[in-house]
């Protein structure tokens, strides 16, 4: 269905733009599968969460990840059944790891400082982690998206540190952990998914 209307909009779209070609209605049909498919997704994400009884907590994690998950990217499962599914586990899991987990205060420190120094890492290698039909290809984009990604990830580690309430502060390492952990090359290449920017340089080469 949603791929139904986003062929339509996108035919639509070329029919008053002529000057846009195969390629780039390609890249408008897969965004606007992003924008619309994101609405069913992020619904069914809150009922699930509901049901489970941890909705305020997977609505927390939701919406403290949208600057970081934003800037820094990661990979896209190839159907919207997989992209749900791959969305409530990841959200409602790291809620449940969160309150399964309990960290004294000298093993949070050092943890922190563990998966800063990786994401931080992980970040200056792949951020924007962007994918073959929506590249990131400006420098000045990726920079700045880079930026945003360094600065949002430090301020939730920082966040996590300092917060005393345990649930609120697993989920804030949890979750940063596992958003750092979608942008690596060992995620793309499990879920078969490729870089962007590389692909276009490639071809560009």
């Amino acid at each position: 269905m949603i791929d139904k209307i986003c062929t339509f909009l996108t035919k639509k779209i070329q029919k008053e733009m002529p000057e846009i070609d195969e390629e780039r209605a390609e890249v408008i049909n897969f965004g606007l599968q992003n924008i619309i498919g994101e609405i069913p997704k992020t619904f069914l994400l809150f009922i699930i969460a509901f049901f489970l009884g941890m909705l305020k907590e997977v609505l927390f994690l939701f919406i403290v990840l949208i600057p970081y998950r934003s800037s820094s990217g990661g990979f896209h499962l190839k159907t919207h059944l997989g992209c749900i599914l791959g969305t409530a586990i990841f959200y409602c899991g790291t809620v449940i790891l969160s309150k399964i987990i309990v960290l004294g205060f000298i093993t949070k420190c050092i943890l922190i400082a563990i998966i800063w120094i990786f994401g931080m890492t992980m970040i200056k290698m792949y951020a924007p982690a962007d994918t073959e039909n929506i590249p990131i290809l400006s420098k000045k984009d990726r920079r700045k998206k880079q930026i945003i990604a360094f600065a949002t990830f430090t301020i939730g580690m920082l966040a996590a540190l300092i917060i005393n309430n345990s649930l609120i502060s697993n989920i804030l390492i949890f979750g940063n952990l596992f958003q750092t952990l979608t942008i690596t090359r060992i995620a793309y290449k499990l879920t078969n998914n490729k870089y962007g920017y590389e692909v276009y340089n490639e071809v560009s080469a």
